[in-house]
């Protein structure tokens, strides 16, 4: 029986993540994400599969994040039909997050095509609508970890602890054959102590791993640093009453944040700020946190059992009305602002950087990973002018980035995991990373004697 592996997406790049196994006659998907980028690649990327979506026998989704899960709607639309296998709470989330993904494009196609009439431009479509992703949600299948679970009769899976964001799973493949094969699809892998997450479990007996390079050759600073950090940012800002503005992933990011945020008021170790959650989809999610407390690490668990209040429903503001949030912008008090999307590519967060960017009394603090050519990564890099909509401002507010946040293991920590998988590794393929980033990763394992490889995208890898 032939077993390979074809790296479609997410491969020498960090969004996108899609990745077929061909074991015999059988197709597992693993991941359906959506590529993040110049609006012209998002829709040729988007829209091209190389493969044929109908014969896909099954799918795997690691976790909700939108670069490993926002592109199942299209695929459904055009014809996938196999059942997608996650954790439990992952199926919660993308039962909020991929609805609206496409209320997100909707909206903004609606924005960006008046300013195309006003400039004579063609109008655009959105990839896919809030209509096209309920109905994809039909084909998710909800699994607890440890819980193995058939794909096909010659493949079973089980989901291990990621420890990356809430349900997120490192996925195992046991293939069986001529001989047996393990598979462990480690990405996205996350860090040991990290605020309201389990640790990351280690997968014994594994024959080939495929496992994660976003910060391939960067060292995080100690999550323990992350909230003296943002208290400094957050009361120095408020010295020239200047707002916070801060872009933030409506899942884990925002979550974790607010949890820091509310021990420092707890504390009273910043001043005492309005503090806006403006983002709908952030709220439903931070329920979906307090449903699925089993989930969490048992700090958090004790603090919700104790009605601590770690998400800070009673001093927080949770913004859902639009016109609410839009009298943010009128209101000239220091303020601290989390808004989606976390790499500033659609949502709510564009208004609010396009109202701010331009006065050096604010602050935009970047607490998360920011892809090539996003506009998150263009304000990181501190291009004097950006664009927002369309239209050009001057980047004049002070930028900070703090990468404690990281969700995902750094250098160091990758390198652990791998050595705790033990000796029966034969492979090990690196994948959601930059170049800049993985090939530097995977010099270095091959340099301490793992068979490590980086695949192109497209490119097809027999591994039994």
């Amino acid at each position: 029986m032939s077993i390979k592996i074809k790296f479609c997406g997410g491969a020498r790049t960090v969004t996108g993540s899609m990745h077929l196994v061909y074991a015999g006659t059988n197709k597992i998907l693993i991941d359906a994400g959506l590529f993040q980028g110049r609006r012209e690649d998002f829709y040729r990327i988007n829209t091209s599969f190389p493969f044929n979506l109908p014969e896909v026998n099954a799918m795997v989704l690691s976790h909700a994040h939108i670069d490993h899960s926002g592109n199942i709607p299209t695929m459904v639309k055009k014809g996938m039909m196999a059942p997608i296998y996650a954790t439990i709470p992952t199926v919660e989330l993308c039962a909020l997050m991929l609805p609206d993904s496409g209320h997100i494009q909707e909206e903004d196609i609606k924005f960006t095509n008046k300013i195309h009439k006003r400039k004579g431009l063609p109008f655009r479509e959105p990839l896919y609508t809030e209509e096209d992703a309920r109905a994809s949600l039909v084909h998710l299948r909800g699994i607890d970890y440890h819980t193995p679970f058939k794909l096909a009769d010659n493949v079973t899976c089980t989901f291990y602890e990621a420890g990356h964001v809430l349900g997120a799973a490192i996925s195992v493949l046991d293939i069986t054959g001529e001989k047996k094969i393990r598979l462990a699809y480690a990405v996205d892998l996350g860090r040991k102590n990290l605020p309201l997450l389990k640790d990351p479990e280690i997968i014994q007996g594994v024959d080939y791993l495929i496992i994660e390079s976003t910060y391939g050759k960067r060292q995080h600073e100690q999550i323990e640093n992350a909230k003296g950090r943002l208290a400094d940012v957050i009361n120095r800002t408020a010295e020239r009453n200047g707002k916070i503005i801060i872009p933030s992933f409506a899942f884990e990011r925002t979550q974790e944040i607010v949890f820091l945020l509310t021990a420092l008021i707890r504390e009273r170790k910043i001043k005492e700020l309005p503090i806006y959650v403006d983002s709908p989809l952030a709220t439903n999610i931070t329920k979906v946190f307090m449903e699925n407390i089993r989930f969490l690490d048992k700090q958090t668990q004790e603090l919700i059992k104790r009605n601590k209040d770690p998400f800070g429903f009673n001093r927080i503001e949770y913004v859902n009305k639009t016109e609410d949030s839009k009298r943010l912008n009128t209101d000239t008090r220091p303020m601290i602002i989390l808004s989606a999307s976390g790499m500033c590519e659609a949502g709510r967060i564009l208004h609010h950087l396009r109202n701010n960017i331009e006065n050096p009394a604010n602050t935009i603090l970047v607490a998360g990973y920011m892809a090539q050519n996003t506009l998150g990564k263009r304000i990181v890099d501190r291009q004097p002018i950006v664009k927002i909509f369309g239209e050009e401002y001057r980047l004049r507010a002070e930028v900070v980035k703090i990468n404690a946040f990281s969700a995902h293991a750094d250098m160091n920590e990758l390198m652990e995991y791998i050595q705790q998988c033990g000796k029966s590794l034969k492979r090990i393929f690196i994948v959601h990373g930059d170049e800049e980033q993985s090939t530097p990763f995977t010099d270095e394992l091959n340099r301490r004697g793992y068979k490590a490889y980086l695949p192109a995208k497209g490119e097809e890898i027999p591994i039994g």
